[in-house]
């Protein structure tokens, strides 16, 4: 027998339901685009009145801006958390991994196929900033993260006696400008790509950081895999060119 007593509705909380209008923004943003970030749209996807949408975010630019800042931070983070790689040591405990070990977990990533999605948003993201302030702002905002966070990293390695450069900042800038240019390929099919193109933010970071060929190899950070239990390189000789 059925109950006839009638079912509460439960009330979110301001926070809540304004992360769960971004999380369904950067989705849509992630699969097809900022251009299909809109108000209707989010309001079809979470069922709900797009007056409400419109509570939290009165102007789409707001909405599209964070749905870009939300999907390229939490990969960001993901890649290299906040407070590991900031210069600071071994301040936490995914701290205690050697740089070259992370490093080389970040080039893996970023030059698979698996960021190929977050390619596509960068590079919608740019195009789309060029007419809207609101989100050149917000991608100005996640440039400069992503130039700290990997410059932090990189000095970390130097401190450590791991990596070996004159100008960390600028180091990084080349591995990043290398990491664009390939990206900027992620909407045209890129499997005839050579592979010492596909190498090419790999051998810049290398070169860069005086490390020997191969030192930042993918296969240093699978879990169990034939570099897994190796020793980060030592730290070259001043006298061994960069």
């Amino acid at each position: 027998m059925s109950s006839s007593v009638p079912r509460k509705r439960v009330r979110k909380s301001p926070d809540a339901r304004r992360a769960e209008i971004v999380e369904a923004a950067t989705q849509v943003a992630l699969a097809e685009g900022l251009e299909c970030v809109t108000l209707r749209r989010i309001a079809d996807e979470l069922a709900v009145r797009p007056g409400l949408i419109s509570h939290y975010f009165p102007s789409v630019e707001d909405l599209v801006a964070e749905a870009f800042g939300s999907a390229a931070s939490a990969e960001l983070d993901r890649l290299v958390p906040d407070g590991v790689g900031n210069g600071s040591g071994a301040g936490t405990v995914a701290g205690a991994e050697p740089p070259t070990r992370r490093l080389a977990r970040f080039l893996a990533h970023t030059t698979g196929d698996a960021y190929d999605a977050i390619s596509r948003l960068w590079i919608n993201a740019r195009h789309l900033s060029r007419y809207r302030p609101v989100l050149r702002d917000r991608v100005a905002e996640q440039e400069a993260a992503w130039r700290g966070r990997l410059e932090g990293l990189i000095r970390e390695g130097v401190e450590r006696g791991e990596f070996r450069t004159p100008d960390p900042y600028v180091t990084t800038i080349q591995i990043l400008v290398v990491l664009d240019g390939l990206g900027a390929h992620a909407n045209t099919d890129t499997t005839g790509r050579p592979a010492a193109v596909a190498r090419m933010a790999v051998t810049t970071a290398e070169q860069g950081l005086g490390l020997p060929p191969g030192a930042l190899e993918p296969d240093l950070n699978l879990p169990g895999g034939p570099g897994t239990d190796r020793e980060p390189p030592a730290a070259p000789s001043p006298a061994t060119p960069a």
